[in-house]
Formats: C-alpha cells, structure tokens, sequence
C-alpha cells in the first residue's frame, strides 16, 4: 500500500480510533463539528490506518497549521515531512505558512524536522513563505 495524504472531512469509527492514537484524548466529536473549509484536517493514510494528522486553519493567504503529530511506531520515517508537504501542495493559493512552536516535544527535534520541511524559525514558531 502506498502512503496518502487525505482531508477528513467526517470522522468514520475507524478514523476516531486512529485519532485517538495519534492525539490521546481527543474528543473527535467536537473536532469533526468545527471542520470547514476555513479549519480543516488532513492525515498520513497506510493500509487503512491514520498514522499522522496536522489541522490546517485557512485566512486569506496565511495557513495556520497546527497539532502536527505522527504516531510514535511510525516516527522518523518520513511521514510527517510528507504529510506537510502534500498540504503545502494541495494549497497553491497559500503563500504564508505558519506552525506554532506547542512546547510540547524536544524542542532541538522539531526545529530540526520543521527546518528540513522548509521552515525557518520564529518567534513562537516556524514560517514558511512560498515563492
């Protein structure tokens, strides 16, 4: 099976287990109910299972990414470098990309991975700008 990148727009039983995996605790109901086409989210699919997920929030041309997490199993594989690249790409209109820095991993290990995506850093954060 190939690796896709997929928007989830509704959260099957399947997805929810996944998701919870991927984001202990989450209350998928609550975030299927705020998805749009302003706040949306996308996941990492491989033989029928969510390994990764990021929502995207939409304003003007700014994409606001945030909660990116891969599942610990599948970790340095390449899987989060392709899910934000894929997003990246399926947004042509989106020239200003921005993920705030959550505090919540090895902060020398995302700077690391956000920088091999293309970010730089920021305050706060990486930025990405497409040229």
């Amino acid at each position: 099976m190939k690796l896709t990148i997929i928007r989830l727009q509704h959260l099957g039983a399947q997805d929810r287990t996944d998701l919870g995996k991927i984001w202990p605790g989450v209350d998928c109901d609550a975030l299927e109910k705020k998805l749009n086409e302003n706040h949306r989210l996308y996941a990492a699919r491989f033989n029928e299972r969510l390994l990764a997920a990021v929502e995207l929030e939409i304003r003007g041309t700014l994409g606001e990414l945030s909660k990116l997490e891969v599942r610990e199993v599948t970790r340095r594989r390449g899987v989060g470098h392709y899910l934000i690249e894929e997003v990246i790409a399926q947004h042509p209109s989106l020239t200003h990309w921005w993920i705030a820095d959550d505090g919540k991993a090895d902060q020398q290990v995302i700077a690391a991975f956000m920088q091999a995506c293309g970010f730089r850093t920021q305050a706060d954060g990486w930025v990405y700008n497409v040229e």
